[in-house]
């Protein structure tokens, strides 16, 4: 997937994706009071919280984050969307993140999750009351997990 820009409208399918499961699950929009799917899609990338999901692989590789998670995890997009999500947690905390993405895969979303993740250069982070839900697309076909959250402390 390409960085996201006005170019291609700030990967505005993949946004959708990402708000039309969040509002199916939870009610809710991500962002509310957009004027079009491209103005959502580019608040989403500029938000004030981070913003991530990963795809279907058997080990699970990042596949979006917006401008806050880039900083939170100190990557640029190319090596963001390279990264095998399990490795956003330290070893110690891959275990705790699994039971989590279970939870979620059984469930379809929990909020209020609290964990531990590391940036690239190693800064840890306790991310705060975040909401992990299911990504579903508009044929029911299931295309990964995303996470939001506007907490977060370093440790």
């Amino acid at each position: 997937m390409q960085y996201p820009t006005e170019k291609n409208n700030f990967l505005v399918k993949h946004a959708q994706l990402l708000n039309g499961s969040y509002r199916h699950l939870l009610l809710k929009d991500l962002i509310e009071n957009t004027l079009s799917d491209e103005a959502f899609a580019r608040q989403l990338f500029h938000a004030p919280f981070a913003v991530v999901s990963h795809d279907t692989a058997s080990d699970p590789v990042f596949n979006y984050a917006n401008l806050k998670a880039l900083e939170l995890f100190e990557l640029n997009w190319e090596d963001f969307t390279r990264l095998p999500s399990r490795l956003s947690a330290e070893p110690v905390n891959q275990a705790e993140r699994e039971r989590l993405l279970a939870e979620v895969t059984q469930k379809g979303c929990i909020d209020h999750y609290e964990g531990v993740r590391i940036s690239s250069t190693g800064k840890r982070f306790m991310i705060k009351n975040a909401v992990v839900w299911n990504l579903v697309d508009g044929e029911g076909s299931y295309q990964g997990q995303a996470a939001c959250f506007g907490e977060w402390a370093f440790l």
